[in-house]
């Protein structure tokens, strides 16, 4: 082994074995900084901002809603339009403002304990319309890639953010036709309002979505990717939607966007952005330096929404049911002498607690009569455990 070998090998054994994690110490200040999610819907929709409070990692809570705030937008021309948290959560929104695109907008808020907030005066940008959403005819890392299309003639937006909301239709890996009754001490046949088998799930995009067209002649998206999903989700197996929001920022909202993530997406090794100060355009009135967290822009939300079901997929596209599942039988009598089905008796599996598994289908004998019934485990047989029965409305 020659000298520059022995030195490559030397420097790989020092970047791969003397890296140690380093776990900083929680912050021991009692402060806790005002959050301010959301976007001045210029358009003819809702305006949805939604509020909150950080809170410590080691607290055991995720979410901190700031509850009792009076939350205004205001104009540079005097004009006032109230938000209202009508479900007590925190989000405080109002039906469609319609805004004039002349005056400047502003975020005015006061807590239920005097703090007062403003953001900056922004003008309203004007968010072009989304042309498509999409995915390639061909399958590539075992995944699908959904993508959006979109421009503006005027090539005046240069800066795109976007949100979506997934929904799908889902079903149980075994059907139930039975259930134990209110007394717990029978089997009897499910009605229909006792099913749980087919069921709806939905989830919001958890990572930060941006790009620009800045550097291009023309202010054209070309399938800026949105959302990866493995082939053989169960998302895909029936029926699949998604609404897609497409928002634009200014320069200076683009930059606030791309320091969250690059704070929350892109740490981790030696070679990432160094995590830098989160600075928004609200301000705390009687006190300058403390931090607010948020930026608020003021825009007409553009949505699409999208279907997607197996027959305009690959015919390979297979889902699999994301958990092992086994069926079994209990037996109303358990014939004498029989070791093997020894135990096997559905008081023992399916009555006396405190065992969870779900009759899903009655065994007959030759003369059609029930001898005994099938079972499995909640997470195979009950879908209510990972979603909702109730269709969503555009369903």
């Amino acid at each position: 082994m020659n000298k520059v070998s022995l030195i490559c090998y030397a420097l790989i054994i020092l970047f791969t074995c003397c890296r140690k994690p380093y776990y900083p110490p929680a912050s021991s200040t009692s402060d806790s900084y005002l959050v301010v999610e959301g976007v001045i819907n210029s358009g003819n929709d809702s305006t949805i901002i939604k509020l909150s409070k950080t809170v410590k990692l080691n607290s055991g809570t995720t979410t901190n809603p700031l509850l009792g705030a009076t939350v205004t937008v205001e104009s540079d021309q005097s004009a006032s339009f109230s938000l209202i948290d009508s479900k007590g959560t925190g989000a405080y929104s109002s039906g469609p403002l319609n805004l004039p695109t002349g005056p400047k907008y502003r975020l005015h808020i006061v807590t239920s304990g005097g703090g007062d907030y403003l953001s900056d005066f922004v003008a309203v940008e004007t968010t072009p319309p989304i042309d498509t959403i999409g995915f390639p005819a061909d399958v590539k890392d075992n995944t699908i890639n959904l993508y959006v299309n979109a421009h503006n003639p005027a090539n005046n937006t240069r800066y795109y953010r976007w949100e979506y909301t997934e929904t799908w239709e889902f079903h149980a890996k075994y059907p139930s036709s039975f259930v134990l009754n209110s007394e717990g001490n029978a089997i009897v046949p499910r009605t229909p309002d006792q099913q749980v088998y087919i069921c709806y799930q939905t989830t919001n995009s958890s990572t930060v979505l941006l790009t620009s067209t800045a550097k291009l002649a023309n202010d054209v998206v070309y399938q800026m990717p949105l959302v990866q999903i493995p082939f053989n989700s169960e998302k895909f197996e029936y029926k699949y939607s998604i609404l897609l929001k497409q928002y634009a920022l200014t320069p200076a909202a683009y930059q606030f966007y791309q320091n969250i993530k690059t704070n929350t997406e892109q740490l981790g090794s030696i070679f990432d952005a160094q995590p830098s100060e989160l600075t928004g355009n609200i301000h705390n009135t009687k006190n300058a330096s403390e931090p607010v967290i948020g930026y608020i822009t003021v825009t007409n939300v553009q949505s699409k929404r999208i279907f997607i079901t197996p027959n305009v997929l690959p015919p390979y596209i297979l889902a699999k049911y994301p958990y092992d599942c086994v069926e079994a039988g209990a037996y109303l009598h358990i014939p004498p002498n029989d070791p093997a089905l020894f135990g096997m008796d559905v008081q023992t599996i399916l009555i006396n607690p405190p065992l969870t598994d779900i009759p899903t289908s009655a065994i007959l004998d030759n003369t059609g009569t029930i001898i005994g019934y099938n079972y499995s485990t909640p997470l195979c047989v009950d879908c209510t455990l990972r979603g909702t029965k109730i269709a969503p409305s555009f369903w």
